[in-house]
């Protein structure tokens, strides 16, 4: 799948679209407000990608010179796990966990785990085992976020 779709499926399901005439209790920290909703958004659809060294890097120069900006690169490039095997571990010790709700903070990095194993996963560069083995996290990543979004404890039907 590719990142910029990956990342507006996700966002849409984040920003409490999930089905119609339902609440949803939502639960991720990336945004207090629908105006940071709004700008991360805008950060993921104006478009993310690899430097030479895994770091995720905005496109637009605007958008990175923003406070809002340098707190999602911070978060996404200091807060997250970045090698295949570590990341995969917490992939299976949040999977562990489905019978109760994620913390704030872990659903934030399962959130930001998945944009960045999706742009690993695309990378040109490197060998296609490499990855093969992101796309496999990239799944086992989606599944516990769509597992969350959809639990019965994020719904409220009013």
């Amino acid at each position: 799948m590719h990142p910029k779709v990956c990342s507006r499926v996700i966002l849409c399901l984040l920003f409490q679209q999930v089905l119609p005439g339902v609440t949803v209790i939502s639960n991720p920290s990336l945004q207090k407000s629908i105006a940071d909703a709004n700008i991360l958004y805008e950060i993921l659809v104006s478009g993310v990608e690899l430097d030479r060294d895994n770091n995720i890097v905005l496109l637009d120069q605007e958008l990175a010179s923003m406070r809002s900006g340098r707190a999602f690169l911070s978060q996404i490039n200091d807060g997250i796990p970045r090698g295949h095997s570590s990341m995969g571990q917490m992939a299976i010790e949040l999977e562990s966990q489905r019978k109760r709700q994620l913390a704030r903070d872990q659903f934030d990095t399962l959130v930001l785990s998945t944009v960045y194993s999706a742009h690993r996963a695309r990378r040109r560069d490197g060998a296609e085992e490499d990855r093969e083995a992101w796309a496999t996290l990239l799944l086992q990543l989606a599944n516990v976020t769509v597992h969350e979004l959809r639990g019965t404890h994020l719904f409220n039907y009013a």
